[in-house]
């Protein structure tokens, strides 16, 4: 039976990565649903806006009567969830947008699904046996670690920011869904992505952009703040995995077992740049420090025991191997910075 599978933010980052490796010698009908706001670019689907089993939807998850509709129309079996506000500097200074579209936003979707899926609370219809909804969160939820420990799937949420907030929030909704309905949904939490298709306002691509253009480099803080790195890739094969073999109602935490502090981000950024594209002066002392984010958390990382000891996914990139990657990608994608 070929799925019918709902792709929500399919033209943002991690979402983008996800429709190129979902689609990839399937047969299964992808639907991407973006409303094309400043994070989504549909150019980061050139590759498979070709494909006889792509279908592109602009439309907003917020929507509450569209996505009804959408549901009832086309008959999602599947549904990855990727769609939200995500930078945190942005819910600072604007954090309605995050209320609305990762809290309202999701129940929306699942809502819709549960209508669509069931006949009542814990009645799935028949034709409907197979389906699955896939919410993608971070690990943000879980606030901040010390110098030491992991977030596990358990650890009680923590969450210190209005994005991470709204995140913890659509994290309960989903939760809530299966525990009263019995819908078959399932969670990922995420540790900090890097690739390709990446927004130019996040760090990686920032560092190369400033870098490569001759101007400062901004670090927050003192540089120290650490977190859990993985390439954008692995994440989506996880998620992937995930949707496919999950268990219905858990939570699996997809981290790389890249711990980094920021600074040494930018350091390898930069000498990595020195070889591939040679300066006067070391790119290193374009580096500046500014003033830190408001509620900054400490550090982030990631136990991924569960996934791979359930499910047998392994991240295939380290740190070192995936950057480079990444640098090259936009060294030939210019003008995605």
């Amino acid at each position: 039976m070929k799925n019918k599978i709902l792709i929500t933010g399919g033209a943002g980052f991690i979402g983008s990565n996800y429709v190129e490796l979902a689609i990839e010698n399937s047969q299964d009908q992808i639907y991407v649903l973006d409303s094309l706001t400043y994070a989504g670019n549909l150019k980061n689907l050139e590759t498979v806006s070709e494909k006889p089993n792509y279908t592109f939807i602009k439309g907003d998850i917020c929507d509450e009567p569209l996505i009804d509709s959408l549901f009832k129309e086309h008959q999602f079996n599947k549904v990855v969830h990727f769609a939200a506000e995500s930078h945190v500097d942005n819910s600072i200074t604007g954090p309605g947008a995050f209320i609305q579209t990762n809290i309202v936003g999701t129940f929306n979707l699942v809502h819709s699904a549960y209508r669509l899926w069931m006949k009542g609370p814990n009645q799935l219809k028949e034709e409907f046996n197979n389906a699955r909804f896939l919410h993608v969160s971070t690990d943000e939820v879980y606030g901040t670690l010390g110098e030491t420990g992991l977030f596990l799937e358990t650890t009680p949420y923590a969450p210190n920011s209005p994005y991470s907030a709204s995140k913890a929030s659509s994290d309960f909704i989903v939760r809530s869904y299966f525990h009263t309905y019995g819908m078959p949904v399932v969670t990922t939490n995420c540790s900090n992505n890097y690739g390709a298709h990446q927004h130019k306002e996040k760090l990686v691509p920032t560092i190369i952009r400033k870098a490569i253009s001759g101007k400062e480099i901004p670090i927050y803080g003192n540089g120290k703040n650490i977190r859990d790195w993985i390439y954008v890739t692995d994440h989506c094969k996880g998620i992937k995995l995930v949707l496919d073999k999950g268990k219905l109602g858990e939570t699996y935490n997809i981290g790389g077992r890249n711990e980094r502090e920021n600074l040494y981000i930018a350091h390898t950024i930069c000498d990595l740049l020195d070889k591939l594209v040679p300066n006067e002066t070391p790119y290193r002392e374009q580096m500046t420090f500014v003033q830190d984010r408001a509620g900054h958390d400490f550090r982030y990382a990631i136990d991924a025991d569960k996934i791979e000891k359930e499910l047998g996914w392994k991240a295939d990139e380290n740190f070192e191997s995936g950057i480079l990657k990444t640098i090259e990608w936009y060294l030939n994608n210019k003008d995605q910075l």
